[in-house]
């Protein structure tokens, strides 16, 4: 459960009320694709158990389960099958079809192979903790996270969230960590590093499974190499990889944690351990990066967090030319 965290502060003017969210949640319930439906996506219950909730609650901590599916339809496949259309209407007619009937045939054929393609789900855990006002996506890339923000913020009154944004990028932290080989108070720096040019080049340095507290490291920052990726470990309990987009993966509870939890097992275990781990490391790395930055949507700036245009109206210095 969690092995990536992408995190975002959700408006302070939104109040959630579980039965609610429950309810938002029926509305868009998972259904697996139909014969020509080439993606389907939805909630599932977390507990994996048909029919039950859509919005389970742990120690008061929510979670909810999004599920997609795609149609796998290769595309050597269908340019075979929209070959076999265009041959078919040369050998009929005696010409051969052009762009626009091309297109339309790329659509047949591919109505024609939908209902014979095979199908690929995939899940992602979605965590809110309503009295920490924070929205946790386990995912690594940000197009899926940004699927399932929109679709809570269509099926959630107020519902309003902003990527978490810190006063120190986490790229520079990193850089300075590795330089001074200085980890922030309670964490420590790992064997894992990913560095990146910065120039045309786009050259990248990567260490696995070695030792970072080394002149060579340093170097490399010193001439342009910038981190994008950086394991390291919070209190000897989680460890992770903190990117330079800010985003956590890899996370690995460690033998402390474990060791704690005993042989016990199940969902509510699952889910009150992680999220207890979680919530604690959450806020020592947004210290550690300086503490919450320029997006404050957790304050002020909540209310204009899905707010388009500019923050004050222009003055009009021409009224009488307005047509009405």
């Amino acid at each position: 459960m969690f092995k990536n965290m992408i995190i975002y502060r959700i408006a302070a003017q939104w109040v959630g009320v579980l039965e609610q969210v429950e309810q938002a949640l029926q509305k868009t319930p998972f259904m697996p694709c139909g014969a020509t439906n080439e993606k389907s996506a939805g909630w599932v219950p977390p507990r994996g158990e048909a029919h039950g909730l859509l919005a389970e609650s742990v120690g008061g901590q929510w979670i909810l389960r999004f599920m997609s599916e795609s149609k796998m339809l290769p595309a050597s496949v269908l340019n075979r099958k929209v070959q076999e259309k265009a041959d078919a209407i040369e050998l009929e007619f005696g010409r051969k079809p052009g762009k626009k009937e091309k297109r339309d045939l790329k659509d047949e054929a591919k109505l024609d192979l939908l209902p014979m393609a095979f199908t690929k789900q995939s899940s992602m855990w979605v965590w809110i903790d309503p009295q920490a006002q924070l929205l946790v996506l386990d995912t690594g890339a940000q197009g899926k996270a940004d699927e399932v923000v929109s679709l809570l913020v269509e099926s959630l009154q107020g519902f309003g969230v902003a990527l978490v944004d810190t006063q120190t990028s986490a790229q520079a932290a990193m850089a300075h960590w590795l330089l001074t080989q200085e980890a922030p108070a309670g964490f420590s720096i790992d064997r894992e590093c990913e560095l990146k040019a910065a120039d045309e080049s786009k050259a990248v340095v990567k260490y696995g499974r070695h030792p970072l507290d080394i002149d060579e490291v340093k170097q490399h920052i010193q001439h342009g190499k910038l981190p994008t990726k950086l394991a390291m470990t919070w209190d000897e309990r989680v460890s992770f990889v903190l990117t330079d987009a800010l985003q956590v993966k890899k996370i690995a509870l460690l033998d402390a944690v474990l060791d704690q939890a005993g042989d016990e097992g199940g969902f509510d275990t699952d889910v009150a351990i992680t999220t207890g781990e979680l919530a604690k490391l959450i806020p020592d790395l947004v210290k550690a990066l300086g503490g919450e930055g320029r997006a404050q949507i957790g304050q002020q700036a909540a209310s204009k967090a899905n707010v388009t245009g500019p923050a004050n109206a222009p003055a009009d210095t021409a009224p009488a030319a307005a047509p009405f």
